[in-house]
């Protein structure tokens, strides 16, 4: 059986494959940031999303719009209502606002977090940009994607006895985010998103398989099958 490495690898050549057309084409230059498969006009008029996703912080606000319109659609189609989450908060380090505690504890530098007290998700900005300046823009594309995957497991009343569970089904969840994105459109893969999203996955697993541990959120190795399961098979399969 392939490992996740390369079954992740696969999945996105494959995604990769049928958004670029034939392998014959003349090659079409890119720039290193994600970009809306449409012009920004065309993404706004669409889906109410006018972020161009040319650069770090215009990144950060596409990849939080169209996850949120993703998730109302999936909820929508459910029968239910998703509930957009109240604040959307940056902050740098250690210099976190007030705004950013949750239930009382403070916000801890290098992190990123969806607070159920409050309905809220916050992240270090320096942190995750300079994951976008090392990895790539892939980054936020994983990063921003799971936290609102702990928004809607917190809508569904979604409960494990071990954090490690969660955490995982917030990465099948940011997979399968991802996969409907550029199924509808309104994201195209670029080449090289494979590797970057292999290296963001290394960078944020677990060292060891303490699975128990009550901050455990998986092993790389774990990490890319949940990711994988929901870039292949969708929402239902997380």
């Amino acid at each position: 059986m392939p490992s996740p490495r390369v079954l992740l690898a696969i999945a996105l050549s494959a995604a990769l494959t049928a958004s670029c057309g034939g392998l014959d084409e003349e090659p079409v230059a890119s720039s290193p940031s994600k970009k809306p498969k449409k012009t920004a006009e065309a993404v706004k008029a669409a889906s109410g999303c006018d972020e161009a996703g040319d650069g770090f912080e215009s990144d950060v606000k596409l990849v939080r719009c169209l996850t949120e319109k993703f998730w109302a659609k999936q909820f929508k189609d459910a029968g239910g209502t998703y509930q957009p989450i109240k604040k959307f908060i940056a902050y740098r380090g250690n210099k976190a606002p007030s705004a950013a505690n949750c239930a009382g504890e403070k916000a801890e530098p290098e992190n990123a977090f969806y607070c159920s007290d409050g309905h809220f998700i916050a992240y270090d900005a320096d942190w995750m940009k300079s994951m976008y300046r090392q990895i790539g823009d892939s980054a936020v594309y994983f990063v921003v994607p799971h936290e609102f995957g702990h928004s809607v497991q917190a809508q569904l009343e979604t409960e494990f006895k071990y954090n490690v569970k969660l955490e995982l089904q917030a990465d099948c969840y940011a997979g399968a985010t991802l996969a409907g994105l550029v199924e509808s459109e309104e994201l195209e893969l670029e080449e090289g998103d494979d590797d970057e999203l292999i290296a963001n996955l290394e960078a944020v697993g677990d060292p060891t398989d303490a699975w128990w541990e009550p901050d455990a959120h998986g092993t790389p190795e774990k990490r890319m099958n949940a990711w994988v399961k929901g870039f292949e098979k969708g929402v239902d399969a997380c």
